[in-house]
């Protein structure tokens, strides 16, 4: 689990319930309607704009920005360099007993094309097309909460409108008007606090996990071109590296 992730959701709430505590009754800031007009109306919003389809993988969209992200570059790189020596040591051919060992299906399709003699062009337009395949599924995913973090607001915005128009008509009892613009002001407090403590935030941490797992698969794309190729380990291993920050590229090479 990714703890960033987590804490981050629990911590944004808490503070906002311990201001609302400091500032005045919580019973205030608690109204029902506001609360089906702001969820409500952000989901059938996303409803409209995405396929049933997509909109039911959400809990499983959730669950990717709250596990900690799949994959060690360093250790694939050293895992990597490991398959180049086996090449170099005993051909290509032996690393089709070591598919077992691999995880990543992408590398799995990547060593049994090479091991195959399938030619090299083809390989990378294969493995490339199911990274670009990828970014289009997280795409997808991240535009779900994307769209919730757009539309929870306006959807504040509308229940606001909707108050003020319901207390704007009803203007025979002034000491009801400080009640009513305080129900009508709560949509917008609602939208707010759904798009910038949930569901903005999960987006972004959608958008790392796209790129840690697109990182990876780049060094697999380069790690198998450059074993199909024939190359020594140690231009492996310097080829792969190169997709490390300077810090991490310290590390792998004391692993």
């Amino acid at each position: 689990m990714d703890l960033a992730t987590i804490v981050g959701l629990i911590l944004g709430m808490v503070l906002i319930v311990v201001a609302i505590l400091l500032g005045g009754s919580p019973q205030a800031y608690i109204d029902i309607p506001s609360i089906v007009i702001v969820v409500g109306g952000g989901f059938a919003a996303v409803l409209t704009s995405f396929p049933l389809a997509g909109v039911l993988k959400i809990p499983t969209v959730l669950m990717k920005a709250i596990k900690a992200p799949a994959g060690d570059p360093i250790g694939l790189i050293t895992q990597m360099v490991s398959f180049a020596e086996v090449a170099r040591r005993d051909g290509i051919l032996a690393l089709e007993a070591m598919t077992e060992e691999m995880n990543d299906p992408l590398l799995i399709v990547g060593i049994k094309m090479a091991v195959d003699g399938t030619d090299p062009e083809l390989i990378e337009q294969i493995l490339e097309a199911d990274v670009e395949n990828m970014l289009t599924r997280h795409g997808k995913g991240k535009g779900l909460f994307d769209a919730f973090g757009k539309y929870a607001p306006a959807f504040g915005m509308i229940g606001t409108l909707i108050g003020l128009v319901a207390m704007l008509a009803n203007m025979s009892d002034p000491s009801a008007i400080g009640a009513g613009m305080a129900a009508a002001l709560l949509t917008t407090l609602y939208g707010a606090i759904i798009a910038n403590c949930i569901f903005c935030p999960i987006a972004d941490k959608l958008a790392l996990r796209s790129d840690h797992e697109l990182l990876t698969k780049s060094i697999i794309i380069k790690g198998v071109m450059s074993i199909q190729s024939g190359d020594n380990p140690r231009v492996v291993e310097q080829k792969l590296k190169t997709f490390l920050p300077p810090t991490s590229r310290e590390t792998a090479e004391a692993a």
